[in-house]
């Protein structure tokens, strides 16, 4: 079979008019030219499409069937060229993102302006931990991920948008004991309150207490970032924690910081994707937001 769609086009108008001639001033054709076309489609079948009797056309019931499926065709053709031109004038699609915990501080001030401007875009956000955030990366799950530590593969590209300092706290009343490392308040009374593994804030976390020596220490582990804060709002221990969650908490004194020598960790906020997945309209539309908004909304909103 090797006909085109120029032919299903022809041949679905004559069934709809029921006419050659009218079926040519409908496509702006002479009549000669549905003619040549209609005889080109039926020869690629051996069961008759239509019949001409006299000057009436028939359509027989393999014509009918062949034409509700080529009336399919079409629309799916008008579909595609709707999507094509609707992704020129307007986004249509979803984007796909999945953040470490504490990124959905920071995702939606780069989400608000973008679906404003863009209402025919729908967003999915899957909040879990780095590990899981690469794992929907490698699965092509998303468009994109965020992620606040360290990219140690090729595989990833990747675009700075936000500093990010985690700090050692505690409620007030443990934040006031001021404890010193090389004593034992973590191996007894106050712990120190990790993320589950996997966690990106585990992981920086760890890698600080290892610079400092400091090993086999009391702990407690938790799921979540809101977790881990209100454990230490309510005294259960303290934790090293991004000051992106926390903020409201220290200016209400629910929390305070602990000084201690390289403390504050400094890290990045970083919009990650995958290198070889080939972006849609919508990914390439926020990619360019976010490189134009980012000095923005961090003037705005985290200075």
């Amino acid at each position: 079979m090797n006909y085109t769609l120029n032919q299903i086009q022809i041949y679905l108008k004559v069934v709809q008019t029921m006419s050659i001639t009218k079926a040519a001033e409908e496509l702006n054709l002479t009549q000669p030219a549905v003619s040549i076309q209609i005889k080109n489609f039926q020869a690629q079948f051996e069961i008759p499409l239509i019949e001409i009797i006299g000057k009436k056309i028939y359509v027989t019931d393999f014509g009918q069937e062949i034409a509700k499926s080529a009336e399919g065709i079409i629309d799916q053709v008008y579909a595609i060229n709707y999507k094509t031109m609707a992704f020129k004038d307007q986004l249509l699609g979803r984007l796909k993102v999945s953040v470490v915990s504490t990124g959905k501080y920071v995702l939606p001030y780069f989400l608000t302006e973008f679906l404003k401007n863009n209402p025919g875009v729908e967003i999915s956000i899957d909040v879990t931990n780095r590990e899981k955030v690469f794992q929907s990366l490698e699965n092509n799950e998303v468009d994109f991920s965020l992620i606040s530590t360290d990219v140690n593969s090729p595989a990833y590209d990747y675009i700075d948008i936000l500093e990010n300092e985690l700090y050692l706290v505690g409620n007030p009343t443990t934040a006031a004991l001021n404890p010193k490392f090389a004593f034992q308040e973590f191996n007894k009374e106050l712990p120190l309150i990790f993320r589950e593994n996997g966690s990106g804030t585990r992981k920086i976390m760890e890698s600080y207490l290892k610079k400092q020596g400091i090993h086999a220490l009391k702990k407690i582990e938790l799921m979540s970032n809101e977790a881990v804060k209100q454990a230490v709002m309510a005294g259960l221990g303290y934790s090293i924690m991004p000051m992106i969650g926390i903020k409201n908490e220290l200016k209400n004194g629910q929390m305070a910081i602990i000084s201690r020598s390289g403390l504050p960790i400094a890290t990045t906020w970083k919009l990650i994707w995958h290198k070889e997945k080939n972006p849609s309209p919508v990914a390439k539309a926020f990619m360019a937001h976010v490189i134009e908004k980012r000095e923005e909304i961090k003037s705005m909103y985290f200075e």
